[in-house]
């Protein structure tokens, strides 16, 4: 990392201006606990590091309105765990959020850092796209919303341009009657990434489905965003019969590779019980908070 440029920049225009001109060589440096590494092993070679830490909006957590969050994009694990009405609305996100790395990597680690690395496997990615989070992105053009499900392009790969940078992540408001939950499949209990994910977040009225939605994790190259499963689930009392309807719309999405972690088949079948757990445990919230 010798030949490597560092700048601490103090405002996101600072920020978006430096990347932009370092045309593809720069990368943002939230927490850290991704490209520190994939510097240290060579897989990044980055002519410039922009360290993004120093920037308020980056850090900050804030209420847009009652029950409607916008969680920067350099914001902690740590940090977001002592938000005590986020936790309340979204325990599903925190499920993710808290499966990734240690207590000591969670004081640094960023849903942000998380969501830009761009991997297929990422914890948090699945539970954001359930719940319908929405990624604020600055540029030389200003600013826009991507919604999750359409930010990763193929491992690695997100739809970040040169000179953009994620600002943060947008939570709708949350309904009555409604809840998320978040399950994952690994070899060990700790510190490992997932073999499959899955993030579910739904509504009840009356025990019938008003909303819902459904995301999987690392089985297939990008993140999944389930969209039949809505349609069947919604109007149901999401009952026996309906999560084996939607099990079966799960594994018929999945798309995974084979490797030492899992197979396709197991990969697959893991899927569909993991939504049926995830689901189950969302409704069980739902009737807890009643």
């Amino acid at each position: 990392m010798s030949d490597t440029q560092y700048l601490a920049a103090k405002t996101i225009d600072e920020a978006v201006n430096a990347h932009e001109k370092a045309n593809g060589t720069a990368r943002f440096l939230a927490g850290g606990t991704d490209l520190l590494v994939q510097i240290k092993s060579g897989i990044r070679k980055p002519n410039l590091v922009i360290d993004i830490k120093k920037i308020v909006e980056l850090n900050s957590i804030n209420e847009i309105s009652d029950g409607e969050f916008e969680i920067g994009a350099s914001v902690s694990g740590a940090n977001l765990n002592r938000n005590s009405k986020f936790a309340k609305l979204w325990p599903g996100v925190l499920e993710a959020f808290r499966l990734i790395g240690s207590e000591q990597i969670q004081g640094r680690a960023s849903l942000g850092g998380n969501l830009c690395n761009g991997s297929p496997a990422g914890d948090s990615v699945p539970a954001l796209i359930a719940a319908g989070c929405k990624a604020v992105i600055a540029g030389p053009k200003g600013r826009k919303d991507v919604p999750i499900e359409n930010f990763h392009l193929g491992p690695g790969k997100t739809v970040l341009e040169n000179g953009e940078m994620l600002v943060s992540l947008k939570f709708p408001k949350r309904v009555s009657n409604s809840a998320d939950a978040y399950l994952r499949m690994t070899p060990r209990t700790e510190m490992d990434i997932a073999v499959v994910g899955c993030g579910v977040n739904i509504s009840l009225e009356n025990d019938i489905c008003t909303h819902a939605r459904v995301s999987l994790g690392a089985v297939a190259p990008t993140p999944l965003l389930i969209e039949e499963a809505s349609d069947i689930m919604i109007g149901s009392k999401l009952d026996d019969d309906t999560l084996d309807r939607v099990s079966k719309i799960c594994m018929d999405a999945c798309n995974p590779i084979n490797d030492k972690r899992g197979t396709v088949d197991y990969r697959t079948k893991v899927a569909g019980v993991l939504f049926k757990r995830a689901t189950k445990l969302a409704a069980e919230r739902i009737g807890g908070n009643k």
